[in-house]
């Protein structure tokens, strides 16, 4: 798929105040400082799209931002940022639990988990609430240049045997970074075949 344009549309904090147009919905999630915004904007090849920050849990908002004039990518606000008061916490809890259960124009849900590290809990959990509402989701290792390609691979494995623990089929899975645009095409073709299916 190629991406021709890519704009920002809207941000709200109530998922019922998001575009109504019924076009599919392609949300991006993952603990604070996960490389959410520089993933949006490799996938849309633009630098400036999705704001970047050094301090994480600045997404305080679902961002919608429209591509192709076909379908957006919805950037939800972290998790799991522990420098926050609970009345935030608890906030921002509420905003994306709201907008993942009650959005249904999200088609899917890409769980971003940064590759360096191991299963962690907050992100084992939140896969769980996940697959005990039947939300679909995929999983994007991000900062795959930071490692090597074999250590990569081990990482995500020691992962998905976490998960097959839990789980009897493993959700796709992508492995990503976004200084070398590496997962690019991989995320990008499986969103289009999703997009094709739901015509």
């Amino acid at each position: 798929m190629e991406v021709r344009v890519a704009e920002f549309i809207v941000s709200n904090t109530d998922y019922k105040l998001c575009p109504q147009d019924g076009r599919p919905e392609y949300a991006f999630i993952g603990r604070s400082n996960v490389g959410k915004s520089s993933l949006i904007n490799m996938l849309t090849n633009n630098g400036k799209l999705a704001m970047t920050s050094s301090t994480p849990g600045k997404t305080l908002l679902i961002n919608h931002f429209l591509v192709n004039k076909e379908w957006y990518i919805v950037d939800l606000p972290g998790y799991g940022y522990a420098k926050r008061s609970q009345k935030d916490i608890t906030k921002i809890q509420q905003i994306i639990s709201n907008y993942i259960m009650g959005r249904e124009q999200m088609t899917n849900l890409f769980v971003l988990i940064d590759i360096r590290h191991e299963p962690q809990k907050i992100d084992m959990e939140f896969l769980e609430w996940l697959g005990e509402n039947g939300i679909p989701f995929s999983i994007i290792f991000t900062k795959a240049d930071k490692l090597g390609l074999n250590r990569g691979k081990e990482n995500v494995k020691v992962y998905l045997d976490r998960l097959k623990e839990q789980w009897e089929e493993l959700p796709p899975y992508f492995v990503s970074s976004s200084t070398n645009k590496m997962g690019r095409e991989e995320i990008l073709a499986y969103i289009d075949k999703i997009n094709k299916s739901l015509k």
